[in-house]
């Protein structure tokens, strides 16, 4: 690695766990900052499903896996280094963590956590195999690309009649199935039907497919098969928050989940440890996520240049009690 004449004795100053788009927004604002970055990921994006991705300025269009082949490109072509691999142990030792990934440790001043969220899906026959084509969760991500076809709700919450009325935007066309939760109440029925939305009252069987995999139609446990075109649904999200847990990191609970608990820089509770990106906040997408990389890898330098310019000073206050000259030419 390059010589920062900081007097470092850790092997990086950041760490980041996690290649997805935060991650990676998060390495490359750090790496250009002439920071020494290593990047560990275990090659397991939330999205890597999708084919392709929507609403990302510059992108649109774009797989979603080769936005992160395009990122992990500029990051080594600044000096930035990934190891490949889950994380097996880490720990914190003298304000330093140590990570060991891939066969191999990395000792590093800061840790960066961007391990992203598992999403888990009902248990209807089918809906797994089409999650991230015709199974679908963003209206802003997937919304166009299905506007005025027919389009299924499998409701999983309350919020899934809201979902409803957003898709209505994109269609006229929308099936709200609202077995999974029960009836809607009277107030949220009353709206759907102002609307034309329909409510499939009947228990969803499983998801039907045409020969080239494509989804076609939700049947119903009575035989019926009603068609559409995409489903969309909210699945429970649970974040990969493992490594921070183990570090004793502070929790609060939102959407009814634990989440590890950050303050506006991204800071947790545990000393020298960020986290950014879904395992810290569900609603983030891919361009949530790239903002909030370069955001927090600004705040994470800051720290890092608080901590150089007061390891700087310490070097001269050791120098003044030997030599005091040569300490007060260092001052002039």
């Amino acid at each position: 690695m390059e010589n920062r004449d900081n007097d470092t004795t850790t092997d990086v100053d950041i760490a980041i766990v996690g290649g997805g788009p935060a991650g990676l927004s998060a390495a490359l604002a750090l790496v250009r900052a002439r920071r020494a970055v290593t990047v560990i990921d275990g090659g397991q994006p939330r999205n890597r499903f999708a084919p392709h991705m929507h609403g990302v300025l510059g992108h649109d269009g774009l797989p979603p896996t080769e936005l992160l082949r395009r990122g992990r490109a500029e990051i080594e072509g600044y000096g930035g280094v990934f190891v490949d691999g889950d994380v097996t142990s880490v720990s914190v030792e003298e304000g330093s963590i140590l990570i060991s990934a891939g066969g191999e440790v990395v000792h590093a001043r800061r840790l960066l956590a961007a391990t992203g969220l598992r999403d888990e899906l009902p248990d209807i026959e089918g809906l797994r195999e089409q999650w991230g084509r015709g199974v679908v969760v963003c209206p802003y991500c997937d919304g166009w690309e299905r506007r005025n076809g027919v389009i299924g709700i499998l409701a999983t919450s309350p919020q899934s009649v809201d979902q409803a009325q957003l898709l209505r935007q994109w269609s006229d066309r929308i099936v709200y199935f609202a077995n999974l939760i029960g009836e809607p109440d009277a107030d949220a029925e009353r709206r759907l039907v102002a609307r034309g939305i329909r409510i499939e009252r009947r228990e969803v069987a499983r998801i039907r497919t045409d020969q080239d995999d494509r989804l076609t139609g939700v049947e119903l446990t009575d035989g019926e098969i009603v068609d559409v075109g995409a489903i969309f649904t909210g699945p429970t999200m649970y974040p990969l928050d493992e490594l921070l847990l183990s570090l004793g990191a502070t929790t609060t609970g939102a959407h009814g989940i634990r989440w590890v608990a950050i303050d506006a820089d991204g800071r947790t509770s545990v000393p020298n440890v960020w986290a950014v990106g879904n395992v810290v906040d569900p609603r983030a997408n891919v361009p949530v996520s790239l903002g909030a990389g370069a955001l927090i890898a600004g705040a994470i330098n800051a720290d890092l240049v608080k901590e150089d310019v007061e390891a700087a000073l310490a070097r001269i206050n050791a120098r003044s009690e030997v030599d005091p000259e040569e300490a007060s030419s260092l001052l002039r």
